[in-house]
């Protein structure tokens, strides 16, 4: 029957083994008769030609047979050839050495033990069987005067008693040798089977682990990294080698508190945190901690699962702006036209007494002066109030962003300071789905923010390019951001090299009213952030980027230019 596979491998890597036993006992044998001869026995010289026949026919043997192996189709009747020869080398060795006392008889055990590692049990037991005939037929050739010279002949009986305990020996040998071969093997594939479903969860394990987008570590009982996954290294800037056996809390400072908290209790513990990593970005971890437990249950250490949650801190921090937006924008609607009806009659009746007055005197004209002038400076506020907390509908279309930022620095130029340079970068044709007069503004307020943040001078630099990804459709713009992954977007920055924002600050600019500058309303940038979020887009303010103290990016959807 032919093998095939795996099974066809093995019986040719075990044929390979029998082949190099062969030569090995062959050579053994003749160091044994050498021992022996030193040791005074007597050796005549046709047992040295025996022996020196045997040795040759396994040399022999293995030279012809050798070629074959990776070739035959048929290993088990291969393997059958094999076990022949050897039984008749082993013969020969036992009729040239003594026959029923040879040394080498137990040579015949060896061959019936390789045999059934072959065969099965019933083909096992017949080759036990060969091999007990063959020594039979040593004895009868020995007793009939076949046998060396000189070896005592022995009485039938004795003969066919050693010949029958040799050759249940070998049967008994050889099944018991054909069970534990298949006991053997089956328990071979059982560990395969289950080595090959350890290494396929091994694999499983790794490659999950590997592609979490979630950063996973694990420590030992005394809070030292035992695992760092890839993302783990992404997120933090540092790589498994370095993070390897150093304490978590190097790694995530201010982690070992929130395991302390949670982790004590045998609970779950979730929290966030800030957090600035090697690359000198700053963040927000959303960060879980669990208890790792060994095989036995008893607790070994902790698992760790954080993730960069900055943009979510951001949305949330968006939405509440919104809210707070909404409102004001209703608050201030109210107000602005209640207030707008009292100046109206002031202003109406100051005008009319200082035409009707005759005999006006220096100071009253002046204290009217005023009156007027300041009525007119709230009107102003009060309008540009207005025009924050109710604005006009916009006429989106495509706009030429280079034309825009143009004529915002020519405006720019008339009022710009001696000390402040100024440098603008557009890619050619690039162009945004926006209303131009609100863009227009939306730059006005940014550049002149920008300048104003530059007492000392610096450089103030507008550059646009088209970007990827854009902002990601989210609950609180109501789904007016219909970003798609593949979308294109453009990015406008404006960034000055200025006196710079404190964090705390920046988490308010957008806020109506709020203002680190004397004399300012705190109405710009609240204004450039409600404009943005109407047309769809995102404005977010960066500290401290390279050369630049504030950098502020405003993304906008692109369009064809018109």
């Amino acid at each position: 029957m032919a093998v095939h596979g795996e099974g066809a491998e093995r019986l040719e890597r075990q044929l390979t083994i029998l082949m190099a036993a062969r030569l090995a006992l062959a050579i053994a044998s003749l160091g044994i008769a050498l021992a022996l001869e030193a040791a005074g026995g007597n050796i005549t010289i046709t047992e040295w030609h025996g022996f020196y026949g045997a040795v040759a026919l396994a040399f022999v043997a293995t030279l012809v047979y050798r070629p074959f192996l990776g070739r035959i189709r048929r290993p088990r009747a291969f393997a059958a050839v094999n076990i022949a020869t050897d039984i008749g080398i082993v013969s020969t060795l036992v009729l040239f050495s003594g026959g029923k006392d040879s040394v080498f008889v137990f040579l015949y055990m060896a061959v019936s033990i390789y045999a059934a590692m072959f065969f099965r049990r019933g083909a096992a037991i017949g080759w036990g069987a060969v091999a007990g005939l063959a020594y039979g037929a040593v004895l009868v050739a020995g007793q009939r005067g076949l046998q060396i010279a000189g070896a005592p002949a022995s009485p039938t009986p004795m003969l066919f008693t050693v010949w029958a305990v040799h050759s249940g020996a070998l049967v008994l040998v050889a099944a018991l040798t054909s069970f534990l071969a298949r006991e053997l093997e089956r328990t071979g594939r059982a560990l395969d089977e289950r080595t090959s479903d350890l290494v396929r969860l091994l694999t499983l394990h790794q490659r999950t682990v590997e592609s979490l987008r979630s950063g996973l570590l694990t420590t030992d009982d005394r809070g030292r990294v035992t695992s760092f996954n890839p993302e783990a290294e992404r997120i933090t800037g540092e790589t498994l080698a370095r993070a390897l056996h150093r304490d978590v809390e190097e790694i995530l400072p201010g982690v070992r508190d929130v395991i302390h908290e949670f982790g004590g209790l045998g609970t779950r513990g979730r929290a966030r945190m800030p957090y600035e990593n090697l690359r000198g970005e700053e963040l927000f971890l959303g960060i879980g901690t669990y208890i790792l437990r060994d095989a036995a249950g008893a607790p070994a250490g902790h698992v760790v699962i954080f993730q960069d949650v900055s943009d979510v801190v951001e949305m949330e921090r968006e939405l509440s702006r919104s809210e707070r937006l909404a409102a004001v924008g209703e608050l201030s609607a109210s107000i602005a036209h209640e207030i707008r009806n009292p100046l109206a009659a002031i202003s109406g009746s100051i005008e009319v007494m200082r035409a009707k007055q005759e005999e006006r005197t220096a100071e009253s004209a002046r204290l009217m002066d005023i009156v007027v002038r300041e009525v007119d400076r709230l009107n102003r506020l009060i309008g540009d109030f207005l025009h924050f907390a109710r604005p006009g509908p916009l006429a989106i279309g495509p706009v030429r962003v280079g034309e825009v930022v143009e004529e915002v620095m020519e405006m720019f130029e008339a009022t710009r300071a001696a000390e402040v340079d100024v440098a603008y970068a557009v890619d050619d044709g690039l162009a945004v789905c926006a209303d131009a007069s609100a863009l227009r503004q939306v730059l006005w307020n940014l550049v002149l923010n920008a300048s104003q943040a530059m007492p000392d001078g610096g450089m103030l630099c507008v550059d646009a390019h088209p970007v990827q990804h854009g902002p990601s459709q989210d609950a609180h713009h109501g789904g007016r951001r219909e970003a798609e992954e593949k979308a294109m977007w453009v990015e406008i920055a404006v960034m000055d090299q200025g006196v710079g924002i404190s964090a705390e600050a920046a988490e308010r600019v957008f806020d109506p009213f709020y203002t680190t500058r004397a004399g300012g309303t705190g109405l710009g940038l609240a204004t450039v952030h409600r404009i943005v979020d109407d047309h769809g887009g995102l404005v977010r303010l960066e500290r401290g980027c390279g050369d630049w103290s504030t950098v502020v990016r405003v993304l906008l959807p692109r369009a064809e230019a018109a």
